[in-house]
């Protein structure tokens, strides 16, 4: 805008005349008493304006001045006006205000010539902080906002609209043409429009309607006026507060310009506000909430100059013609909300017409089932357009939107319930609530399309529901605020139209069926931007409020609660079509559902109702909906729930057996909703009989190369079979390829099996399988098989086979199959095998061949006659005697080979065997030869005389050879040498047995004293074998040159010493012997040269390293004297070769050096203890550098010898002089007391000195102390163990440490009333001079006691501490058990108990909580027990789970079943301790009395009687004497107080039988009286002649009569079937049938009773088995999960071993050093303390735990307690001494607000450090709500980072960001004061060693908890392979039991009588049936010894009952009970 910058300078001083705009910098100061005045009068030119100062004048002062000022004449005529056009008279002047605008007009209606411009001021007002509570930002709730920024200003315009007599029209307009300028959203109502004066309060932040009558600012409207109450609220007053329009501008844009016209207006008033105009005014420091509001004419835009808004040239041109009007603009759009309205048009555009539906359709809604749903009109126009650039613009009006909410809502809904709610004050709400009914299949609640769902992780699992509800978990209300929705408020329900907690007279799920609506007027309180109500739902819960029905627009003040459940019970009668299930069957589980959850239970039914059809099982259906198309049986229905009895649902399924079952055999369970209601019997069955039609039949084989086999055919071996084709005809003929199914990809493929069975000798043998199938390019075709060669009989099948499991046979029925038998035998020989020979062979040793001939196939084949063999060798010389045939085997005999073998182990040869005329006819054969016999001995060298020298080795090789010359083997081959010609010499022997050679005289021959040459003879020969020559060889001997001695010598100069051998020398000690040398001499002592090779054979003992140099040289090594003066030392040079060793020694003894030094030896131990004597003496020597002794000291010496030492008494120090030792002896060394260590004693003599250190030990025991004692008094509850042991130190009399295992220490209880269970034995110290004492056990009644340390030394006592125990009596020992019941309480049979509520006492007499109810018991029996314990057999029944109601800290025995006798019976509760220890109560008698009377019954079933009408009494007496009494349910006598007449009258048993007898008398009814409940029967008989038909069964029929019985329950009368007949003859003998009859129907009862018992225990192994099976499988699929190879798992052994591996593991990481806090916690245990502070966390990282922990140091050893009491009581125990901080004493706000610096989601700063807060980081392994709690307290937002630097920086970040920063931790272990204070020792932790224990702990590694995790599934697995073994175990058992001979033969008992027992009825004349209600036999089965069982427990619904032992009723045994 040209002018935008336009404003009233602040000097107006001087009074000027200037053009608008032009001196627009002066007008920023505020000037007291001044008005701008507009000079408007002239068209088409400028408007001038001139400030006047008006201060202190009248109006007409005011006239003269704008006269002169403006130079008009007197006779010139000029109007004032406001900018509002209210003419300025004398008094709106007087109001005129600093700062006004005014314009000087001709005329009031004048046009103005152009813009002006009013100086305005918008201060927010002083609510704005009176009610900052109520802001709420727009992003709130998680969803998408921006509708209801729109919706605040649609409010502004139907405010503005109210008062419209015609259409009101709010016009939205989003201008998204970027050619039009930039993004614009406006909107433009016809409203009453604003005056300049409103549009400044308009702009005015929190100026409410309600305040600006009061406010600086006041218009000249009228005061706010509520409107009056309307319907629904629709009063349109929902411009409210002054917020909302400036929050919505603000948050869709940048900027927003609003142009508004005024009702009567010439003027349009516009006013801009920018965000960009606020910072530029704050960044100027000007007046920010200042600025002008233009008014110019309508249609002018000429002030419109910035091309981003040209849209508003045409915006403006439309102004043209309207009266009034406001068009709000809003730029600057934010571009995620541009792309929000473009993409989700149709989703904000619904939520308007969800919040504005009852404004845009009227007080009904719309309601599109209504055909008059426009009668009642509305006025209400609210058009939303799109406008884009090249694209078609989207228009809707809110009116034509049809699927928002609560249009949903009322369209399916069929009736309502319209109530008004009238709460405290004048606030009143009127509220309607939708019914929506459930229709066939499905719930017609409405579902929000465009809802977000909920995930998977968000669903509760507990609130899982199968049948799901219309409503869900969604409340019913929402709430309507002056006719407006208030999206974020909703109302759940009311008490009255809640979901009742027990089952009512309408069904629970009704109850989700409703939706509703609240609508409340303006007195109830809601938020500033209306997305929240403050307090509405508290206001509609008040006490005082009141709610009313309305019916027919009439308040009726009525009880609501019951008006609506009578509502709502008749909406689900009149409007629900559900399905009614009835037979109900039992409870079953299902394992096809896929979640656990839900598999359990299921409820069965027989029958359903549904849409007025009834479905049956075993009825017809079809299925529809589904995919494939399902024809079928049903089986049952199945509802999810514990239901019993008939009942209706929603819904449900229904389980189908397909048919036919011979082509799909399996069982779909489908949705009730998916059976097709129009399908008919006759369809179904024509399906059916068309699928069986399509069932395969047969194969058809044929042969397509023509070589067809015949049936039993036999051909050669290798004859070609095939190829073959199949087909697979149906029984139409038809070939097919699948079995039929609904579609061709659901139906199952067929294959051909092949198969070629082989009967060989040993068995069936398969040579050939294939399986073929049929594909879309070949048929079912089997290619040639070539491989038929081995003889024998053959068979050829051909199957057909299913594809998915290859099985022949499908739905019970095989498959098509085809055979054909034939045989195969040999060919002719065509190859040969040589047989296996028995090599190796020996040179000329004869052997023999055996050959095998074969056929083509390898068949045995005979060979061909006249063969002769060809033996092939290049190597060898081969011959052979003979060949000959035998059978198939041809032999080649007396085979011999010989050549050339060079080893004696044989050598192989290839010999080629040939036998001519076969196709193969050579053969190769490996054969081995070995050397012959021996024959010749060969000795090498071959020299007859060999010259050798004397002591050398001369060697002989012998070799034994064979007569081909190969070296040859031989048992005893020995080969001898014997030496001849000199004495001694010696003989030789080899064995040559193994290798046939061998070696002699490879030792030296050495002849003694040899002194020339001499000559022997050798001779060699083999003793075992005399036909070998011996060999002779001729030695002659000369003599040796090797060395033969060594002489050492020592020479100096020409001096020549020779050592002799052995020789001593004496030496001093350390010198050194030089100059030794040595020579060598050999036999003749002649000199040997000293050679290189010679001097490394020299040794000598005194060096290891020799110079070679000097021993060629003859010289040895200086050998050194050692330094010791002590023993003689031998050295020795010794020369060895090969042969011989030379050797000489000599001996060198040492002798003593000069005086060196003191020596001290000490003849004592070297510790002393505190206060004694040393024992023993120090002897003192002077010796030479080696420590040698010398003789320097004497006797004289003594007088000046000195003795010190640090703390030395010298009272017993003694020196004296030892004449035999030749020593100076000390004694006497004696310390004074001090702290023990070592000494060092110095002794001194002239020039030398000597020290000795002595250890000085603690004295003698003398007292004992505790080692960190624990806080006294020790508190320990009774029967615990203390959690840390005593730990006592044994101390002389200086308190230090003194070690002596020869004390014992004893602890002694101060009170015998203190028990230690085991009692403490004493201890001897250990090495430390401490024991450790465990007190396990601690028995003593409440108090304070002492445990008493004593120690004990030779019998003398060692006084040590008391300690200060107080017991306290255990709150989790149980010692009592505490019953309640209703003593009072009638106990009818087979009734209910009354509740049985057992609390367990603790030793501090409260109840012990935490219990597991599977540890108690309530047992009982029949009769009255005669010990404190039950008897065998005694029923046991478990706890029930407690209502909400009731006390959590007790156990509830609830609706168990009464026993069916009457009688006595005892109860007793047993609480399970430990494993072998129980906690009994007091037995309580109960006595059973009988239940409703409900039966006529007698007490002995009769026989049937067989009458006849013929004249004989005796004939016709029906019964003689009969017991009636009047029974219970149970056949318990109930009748004791009735009297009355039992009526007996005859019945036909048939309809047809129209003929009657007649009771004597010729009546037809008889009575007897009945007194007491008992009624006699006498001497009952038909009348002679009477009517009736001949052999015909009648029925007697006993109906008692009792005046006053109960309406509506009469009771049961006794029918008794009887026979009739018209002759006597045939009466006899029907009578003997009927007693035959009743005979065997009471044996058919017990037998059958005894078969269904065995059959419902079987049913319930195998239930028990499959539950085990599963158990096993479940368990197996968990551990694959913990990642346990399950392979190895197969036995039980190896699931123990893996556990105990896991278990050692477990152990080996629980052991591992980690952190520990080792801060005594004495209190832990009560369950009212959680325990220390230290305690209740853990934290994983060091740092954190170092710097955490020092931080609440102070408040590690507190005390949390639950309660008060518990702390006081905490508090008193310890005089005060320990903290405590009671639980519920903590005010604590869980919050899951941000770090400091995040604000709004968006980080304020980036922080450095990584910040986090404290409690995040703690891990609590127990009680972790109220450890959040209690560390919240403690540390409340403390946060920790990495370093100092980095928490100066988060903390000056988080203040300049005007936030409040909580203490910072650095993980150094600094710390930052939420003051901001830092630095010195007290903000510094120190290091975790200083803390001493004080410290979190820190967690077990995670590998631990996975472990604790894999352990109890192995475990469970275990036990689980145990159960199914047992189960197993049983149920084999069980069934071998019913397979037995014995009940085999009871069966075959059975059903031979119910043969007879038919043919005896078909006799009688009555029909046949195969079990009969016979309770009257049972009965008198029974009579003697019955006895009534109890149930062990409360069966489950729907289940059978366990057989009870001593039960022989199968009646009561399956009967079920409603809880």
């Amino acid at each position: 805008m040209a002018d935008s910058d336009c404003f009233i300078t602040s000097s107006l001083d001087v009074v000027q005349a200037e053009p608008c705009g032009t001196n627009d910098a002066k007008a920023s100061t505020k000037t007291a008493g001044k008005v701008v005045v507009f000079d408007c009068r002239r068209e088409n030119s400028v408007a001038y304006q001139k400030v006047l100062d008006i201060q202190g004048m009248v109006f007409s002062d005011f006239l003269r001045t704008v006269s002169k000022e403006f130079s008009i004449s007197s006779d010139e005529k000029f109007v004032l006006t406001t900018t509002d056009r209210k003419e300025i008279n004398a008094e709106r002047f007087a109001k005129l205000k600093d700062g006004s605008t005014l314009h000087m007009l001709h005329s009031i209606d004048q046009v103005l010539p152009g813009s002006t411009k009013e100086r305005i001021l918008f201060l927010p007002h002083y609510d704005t902080l009176v009610q900052s509570g109520m802001y709420e930002y727009y992003a709130s709730e998680g969803q998408k906002s921006l509708p209801y920024a729109f919706a605040e200003l649609i409010d502004n315009a139907l405010s503005a609209t109210a008062k419209n007599d015609g259409v009101r029209t709010i016009d939205i307009r989003l201008l998204f043409d970027e050619s039009q300028g930039k993004p614009a959203v406006v909107v433009v109502d016809n409203g009453c429009g604003m005056t300049s004066k409103q549009l400044n309060n308009w702009a005015v932040y929190r100026l409410s309607k309600f305040t600006r009558e009061s406010s600086e600012f006041e218009s000249n409207s009228t005061d706010y006026v509520r409107p009056a109450p309307v319907p629904r609220s629709l009063n349109s007053d929902i411009s409210y507060f002054g917020v909302g329009g400036k929050q919505a501008v603000f948050y869709i844009g940048q900027s927003t310009r609003m142009i508004t016209k005024p009702v009567g207006s010439m003027d349009v008033h516009e006013l801009l506000l920018s965000k960009e105009e606020f910072e530029k005014k704050e960044k100027n420091k000007q007046e920010i909430y200042e600025g002008f509001i233009l008014n110019r004419k309508l249609g002018d835009s000429s002030h419109i100059s910035s091309e981003d808004e040209r849209f508003l040239h045409s915006l403006i041109s439309e102004e043209i013609g309207k009266d009034h009007f406001t068009a709000v603009v809003v730029t600057g759009i934010q571009p995620e909300h541009i792309a929000f309205l473009r993409a989700d048009f149709h989703l904000w555009t619904r939520e308007l017409a969800h919040v504005y539906h009852y404004y845009v359709h009227g007080l009904q809604g719309n309601d599109l089932k209504s055909s008059d749903r426009n009668a009642d009109t509305v006025n209400i126009d609210i058009q939303i357009s799109l406008l884009e650039k090249l694209k078609i613009p989207r228009t809707i009006n809110l009116r034509e939107i049809n699927n928002d909410m609560q249009t949903l809502y009322i369209t399916s809904s069929v009736d309502s319930f319209e109530f008004k709610v009238q709460v405290e004050g004048e606030g009143s709400v009127e509220g309607i609530i939708r019914y929506h009914p459930f229709l066939y299949d499905k719930e017609t609640y409405p579902k929000d399309p465009y809802a977000i769902p909920i995930s998977p992780e968000e669903e509760d699992e507990d609130c899982v529901i199968i049948n799901q509800d219309g409503r869900g978990k969604r409340p019913i209300f929402e709430c309507f605020w002056n006719g407006r929705l208030i999206p974020y408020t909703t109302v759940a329900e009311f008490d009255w139209c809640a979901r009742p907690k027990k089952s009512g007279p309408v069904p629970a799920e009704c109850y989700s069926r409703i939706s509703g609506v609240l609508f409340t007027i303006d007195k109830f309180q809601v938020s500033t931007n209306k997305l929240t109500f403050m307090d509405l739902e508290l206001q509609l819960r008040g006490k005082q409020t009141i709610f009313k029905r309305i019916v027919n627009g009439q308040e009726q003040r009525v009880k609501i609660q019951k008006e609506f459940t009578q509502w709502l019970k008749g909406c689900h009668e009149k409007w629900d079509k559900q399905v009614k299930f009835s037979g109900f069957k039992g409870i079953m589980t299902r394992t096809d559902v896929a979640t656990k959850k839900l598999q359990s239970p299921w409820a069965r039914f027989n029958a359903i109702e549904w849409d007025g059809k009834t479905y049956k099982a075993g009825q017809y259906v079809k299925s529809q909906k589904t995919h494939p198309i399902l024809f079928g049986t049903i089986v049952q229905f199945l509802l999810y729930g514990d239901h019993d009895g008939d009942v209706h649902s929603t819904g449900g399924q229904v389980q189908i057996a397909m048919e036919p079952k011979a082509v799909y055999d399996e069982v779909r369970t489908i949705p009730i909703s998916k059976i097709d209601r129009g399908a008919t019997l006759t369809a179904i069955r024509k399906y059916m009989d068309d699928e069986l039609a399509k069932l395969p039949d047969r194969l058809k084989v044929t042969w397509p190369e023509g070589n067809e086999w015949a049936q039993m055919e036999t051909r050669q071996a290798g004859t070609p079979f095939g190829p073959i084709h199949v087909e697979i005809l149906n029984k139409k003929g038809e070939s097919m390829t699948r079995m039929p199914g609904p579609n061709h990809t659901a139906s199952k493929k067929l294959l051909i099996e092949l198969k070629v069975i082989w009967h060989s000798p040993t068995g069936d043998v398969e040579t050939n399988s294939h399986v073929c199938q049929h594909g879309g390019k070949w048929a079912y075709w089997f290619k040639t098989m070539e491989n038929l060669n081995k003889l024998g009989k053959y068979t050829l099948d051909l199957q057909t086979v299913m594809n998915e499991n290859n099985a022949s046979v499908c739905a019970g029925e095989p498959l098509p199959s085809w055979k054909l038998e034939f045989s195969i035998c040999e060919g002719c020989p065509e190859r040969f095998g040589v047989a296996a020979i028995c090599t190796p062979f020996h040179v000329g040793e004869p052997f023999s061949i055996s050959m095998d001939l074969f056929d083509e196939f390898g068949n045995p084949a005979r060979p061909p006659p006249d063969l002769k063999p060809v033996l092939e060798c290049s190597a060898l010389d081969i011959s052979y005697e003979d060949a000959a045939a035998k059978g198939t085997t041809f032999i080649i005999k007396g085979v011999k080979a010989k050549g050339p073998v060079k080893s004696f182990q044989g050598k192989t040869y290839n010999m080629k065997v040939i036998l001519p005329g076969l196709k193969q006819n050579s053969q190769t054969l490996k054969i081995i030869l070995l050397p012959g016999q021996p024959h010749i001995l060969i000795v090498k060298p071959d020299s007859d005389e060999i010259t050798v020298e004397n002591g050398t080795a001369i060697m002989f090789q012998v070799e034994v050879q064979d007569e081909a010359g190969n070296i040859t083997t031989h048992p005893k081959l020995i080969v001898r040498c014997r030496l001849l010609g000199a004495p001694n010499l010696p003989v030789e022997a080899v064995d040559c047995c193994n290798t046939g050679t061998g070696s002699l005289m490879d030792k030296p021959l050495y002849i003694k004293n040899i002194q020339t040459e001499r000559t022997i003879t050798a001779k060699f020969d083999i003793p075992s074998l005399k036909n070998i020559e011996v060999v002779e060889r001729t030695l002659r001997i000369t003599p040796s040159s090797r060395v033969a001695r060594l002489e050492i010598f020592s020479q100096e100069g020409e001096n020549v010493i020779i050592l002799e051998d052995k020789e001593k020398i004496d030496w001093t000690a350390g010198d050194t012997l030089e100059n030794l040398s040595f020579r060598l001499f050999d036999e003749g002592n002649r000199n040997v040269p000293i050679t290189a090779s010679l001097a490394k054979k020299i040794k000598v003992n005194w060096r290891a390293d020799l110079n070679i140099e000097d021993l060629q040289k003859g010289k040895l090594p200086n050998v050194q004297i050692p330094n010791l003066v002590k023993d003689d030392h031998f050295y020795q040079v010794s020369f060895q070769d090969e042969n011989k060793s030379v050797e000489c020694s000599f001996t060198i003894t040492p002798r003593a050096d000069e005086p060196k030094r003191m020596k001290a030896t000490l003849r004592c131990e070297t510790s002393v203890r505190m206060g004694e004597l040393l024992p023993g003496q120090i002897h003192l020597e002077v010796v030479d550098q080696y420590g040698n002794k010398t003789q320097t000291l004497t006797s004289a010496c003594v007088n000046s010898f000195g003795v010190s030492a640090e703390g030395l008494d010298k009272s017993h120090l003694k020196i004296s002089w030892q004449e035999s030792i030749q020593v100076i002896m000390v004694e006497g060394v004696k310390f004074h007391p001090g702290k023990p260590g070592s000494r060092e004693l110095c002794f001194a003599w002239r020039d030398f000195a000597e020290y000795v250190r002595v250890n000085v030990t603690a004295g003698q025991p003398a007292q004992l102390q505790l080692v960190d004692g624990p806080e006294e008094p020790v508190q320990v509850f009774n029967g615990k163990d203390l959690e840390k042991p005593f730990i006592v130190q044994l101390c002389d009399a200086w308190k230090n440490p003194s070690p002596d295992p020869r004390v014992v220490i004893s602890l002694k209880p101060s009170a015998t009333a203190l028990k230690i269970k085991p009692s403490p034995t004493s201890q001897s110290v250990g090495t430390d001079g401490r024991a450790s004492f465990t007190v396990c056990q601690v028995t003593a009644p409440k108090g304070e006691y002492g445990l008493e340390f004593k120690g004990s030394l030779n019998k003398q006592s060692i006084p040590g501490p008391v300690v200060k125990l107080k017991v306290l009596p255990d709150p989790n020992k149980p010692v009592k058990l505490v019953v309640s019941y209703n003593a009072n309480a009638a106990f009818p049979a087979g009734g209910f108990l009354t509740v049985f509520s057992v609390m367990v006492e603790s030793e501090d007499g409260g109840a012990v909580k935490n219990l597991s109810p599977a540890s108690i018991s309530m047992l009982m029996w029949k009769g009255e027990s005669s010990g404190p314990r039950p008897p065998p057999g005694a029923s046991t029944l478990k706890c029930s789970k407690p209502k909400d109601t009731e006390k959590v800290d007790c156990f509830y025995f609830r609706d168990k079943i009464i026993p069916d006798r009457v009688g006595k019976y005892t109860i007793q509760f047993v609480f399970c301790v430990e494993k072998n220890k129980c906690l009994w109560s007091n037995q309580y008698i109960i006595n059973v009395v009988p239940n409703d009377p409900v039966k006529l019954m007698p007490d002995i079933q009769p026989a049937t009687p067989v009458v006849s009408n013929i004249n004989a009494i005796e004939s016709r007496f029906l019964i003689r004497s009969l017991h009636l009494m009047i029974m219970d349910e149970y056949d318990n006598p109930a009748g004791t107080n009735l009297n009355g007449k039992v009526v007996v009258s005859i019945k036909s048993s048939s309809s047809s039988e129209k003929e009657l007898p007649l009771f004597q008398g010729k009546t037809k009814t008889m009575q007897f009286s009945l007194s007491k409940g008992v009624a006699l029967i006498m001497n009952l008989a038909i009348m002679e002649n009477c009517p009736g038909t001949d052999g015909t069964e009648y029925i007697l029929h006993f109906q008692p009569v009792v005046p006053g019985f109960k309406q509506g329950k009469a009771l049961r009368p006794f029918e008794l079937p009887f026979m009739f007949y018209n002759d006597s003859k045939n009466q006899q003998q029907m009578a003997t049938l009927t007693k035959e009859k009743d005979r065997l129907s009471l044996s058919i009862v017990a037998y059958r009773s005894l078969f269904d018992t065995n059959n419902q225990l079987i049913s319930e192994l195998k239930g028990q088995l499959q539950d085990a099976i599963n158990k096993e499988v479940h368990l197996k699929s968990e551990i694959k999960k913990s990642h346990i190879n399950i392979t190895g798992l197969g036995t039980m052994e190896s699931v123990e071993a893996l556990i105990k591996e896991k278990m050692a593991e477990q152990e080996r990481i629980w052991a591992q050093p980690r952190r520990m806090c080792t801060i005594p916690d004495v209190f832990k245990g009560n369950p009212d303390v959680l325990g220390k502070v230290a305690h209740l966390a853990q934290i994983e990282d060091n740092d954190a735990a170092r710097v955490i922990s020092w931080h609440l140091s102070g408040d590690m050893d507190c005390v949390v307690t639950v309660t008060t009491e518990a702390a006081r009581q905490i508090y008193n125990d310890t005089q005060g001494r320990q903290q405590v901080m009671p639980l519920e004493t903590i005010f604590w706000r869980s919050t899951n607000r941000p770090l400091p610096h995040i604000r709004n989601g968006l980080s304020t700063f980036p922080p450095v450090g990584n910040p986090v807060f404290v409690r995040d980081l703690l891990i609590f392994p127990n009680h972790a709500e109220r450890c959040q709690i209690v560390f919240g307290n403690l540390l409340g937002d403390t946060i920790l980072i990495d370093d100092l630097d980095s928490a100066n920086h988060y903390r000056k970040g988080v203040v300049q960001n005007k936030m409040q920063c909580p203490t910072l931790l650095t993980r150094q272990g600094e710390r930052i004061r939420s003051n901001g204070k830092f630095g010195g020792l007290q903000n510094k932790a120190p290091s975790i060693e200083k803390l001493r224990g004080q410290v979190f702990g820190a967690p077990l590694p995670k590998q631990y908890y996975t472990l604790c995790t894999q352990i109890e599934l192995l475990q469970q697995y275990c036990i689980a392979k145990m159960k199914y073994k047992q189960v197993k175990e049983d149920y084999e058992t069980h069934m071998q039991y019913m397979e037995s001979p014995d009940m085999v033969q009871k069966e075959k008992e059975m059903k031979e009588q119910e043969d007879q027992l038919k043919d005896i009825e078909l006799k009688l004349g009555m029909t046949p049936t195969s079990r009969r209600d016979c309770s009257g036999m049972k009965r008198v089965m029974l009579e003697s010894g019955e006895h009534s069982a109890i149930p062990s427990k409360r069966t489950r619904r729907g289940d059978k009952a366990p057989p009870m032992e001593n039960t022989a009723s199968p009646g009561r045994m399956t009967r079920k009970r409603v809880s």
